[in-house]
């Protein structure tokens, strides 16, 4: 039985929504999930009207930066079942996130519950267009009220959601940072932390100045060697292979990474996990070795990359119509997350009815 309480708004705001146009991060469901850490535990479980939040000038979120946060996706299969990609997988990272920072865990049973049960309730609001979804922030963050660099005794975690069109509507270009650094070994470059993204505005901004739409980002040691993409993980695809940056510590554990490599494992396709160089990328574009790059994430889903530049040279790739592994993959992950094709792999979840109202 569900430890939930539940208020509900008294008139739904979904009938004022154009699901022909949605923005990604715009609009937002009616209700939240949200719940407190307080003497070892997490504890007042509810489901609230989306709104604001009270907060204490001194939070210690706000001076020393423990917010950690996920992003989720939750979609309606061809027979209208509400569903979710591989949640559980969503919940490892957070904790793995929340040690890195020094913040409490969820447990398993508490976050897919709660997962479960913000979708139950919002099932209305996730698109039907093909490329959207609801898109779920689960974050956590200190709550304690005092200045001092300390861990924080308390916390909050909430769930929102939202209706979001496709990320990328079109194919990216990328510039590879050669001054700026994201993330160092040793440092917080695999936990989904807040700092991390506001690190990334500057080079970003100056990126989309020049007429790109992403940066990838190289190590902090030699800026030689491929790390990951502002909002991506990275994929290049070769003749006979598929090359990744491997998760050693400086990027993230990407949920969608780690299925696509299962995905063409499963069809026989040579993946490789390693350092990667921007050099190597040069010459296999060269000489014509380098077929395609992508980016995958939740919200990206897969992106595909039309050019990139490099020390102040453009490198142009084949028309993305003929990625046919990008544009395979992408047709897979969505078909498998529409109930379209059988789910060999056991990913998709069917959303609960966790609450009773």
């Amino acid at each position: 039985m569900s430890n939930i309480n539940i208020t509900k708004v008294s008139h739904s705001r979904v009938d004022q929504v154009d699901f022909d146009n949605i923005p990604f991060g715009q609009t937002f469901s009616d209700h939240m999930y949200v719940a407190d850490y307080i003497d070892g535990k997490w504890t007042n479980h509810s489901i609230v009207p989306f709104g604001n939040l009270s907060l204490s000038p001194v939070n210690l979120a706000l001076h020393y930066g423990q917010s950690i946060f996920e992003g989720m996706k939750a979609f309606k299969k061809k027979d209208g079942t509400p569903s979710l990609f591989r949640p559980e997988q969503h919940v490892i990272r957070l904790n793995a996130s929340a040690r890195r920072m020094m913040m409490p865990e969820i447990s398993k049973e508490m976050f897919l519950e709660a997962v479960h049960a913000i979708v139950d309730m919002e099932q209305n609001w996730i698109p039907k267009s093909k490329g959207s979804a609801l898109y779920l922030r689960p974050v956590m963050f200190a709550t304690e009220a005092k200045l001092g660099v300390k861990v924080s005794t308390t916390y909050k975690f909430i769930i929102i959601t939202g209706p979001v069109g496709p990320y990328y509507p079109k194919p990216v270009r990328l510039l590879a940072e050669t001054e700026y650094t994201r993330a160092a070994q040793g440092g917080v470059g695999e936990a989904k932390t807040a700092g991390n993204y506001a690190a990334s505005l500057l080079p970003a901004q100056l990126a989309k100045e020049k007429g790109f739409d992403q940066v990838i980002w190289l190590d902090a040691k030699e800026y030689k060697y491929v790390q990951e993409v502002g909002t991506m993980n990275l994929f290049f695809v070769f003749k006979d292979k598929v090359v990744t940056p491997e998760t050693s510590g400086s990027i993230l554990k990407g949920i969608t990474r780690k299925s696509i490599i299962e995905i063409l494992k499963a069809d026989g396709v040579t993946v490789e996990e390693r350092l990667i160089s921007m050099d190597e990328v040069v010459s296999a574009h060269e000489s014509g070795e380098l077929l395609e790059m992508f980016g995958s994430g939740t919200a990206a889903v897969v992106a595909n990359v039309s050019e990139f530049s490099y020390r102040d040279k453009l490198y142009k790739l084949a028309d993305v119509s003929t990625h046919s592994t990008a544009n395979g993959l992408r047709d897979k992950i969505n078909a498998l997350r529409a109930g379209e094709i059988e789910d060999t792999f056991g990913w998709v979840v069917d959303v609960k009815s966790t609450v009773k109202v």
